[in-house]
């Protein structure tokens, strides 16, 4: 689809930094698909939160890198 948009060119320079990409349109696409994945993958997170309470948390990694037992059945 083609689509005139006014991008701030700062805006602009530093996404095409990031993305290394070559072209203007290449880094909006970039940044476009980036953004709607990020949000996918946080609905995702909201949806599964809570729904496998046999995954480690936070806590549960920390005693484990510092060589405590991990335990279940909370």
């Amino acid at each position: 689809m083609k689509t005139t948009i006014d991008i701030p060119e700062e805006l602009l320079a530093e996404t095409i930094k990031h993305t290394g990409a070559k072209t203007k349109r290449d880094a909006v696409v970039t940044a476009v698909s980036e953004f709607n994945r990020r949000r996918r993958l946080e609905a995702l997170a909201e949806r599964l939160q809570g729904s496998c309470p046999d995954f480690m948390t936070q806590a549960d990694l920390r005693r484990a890198r510092q060589g405590h037992k991990w335990e279940t059945g909370r």
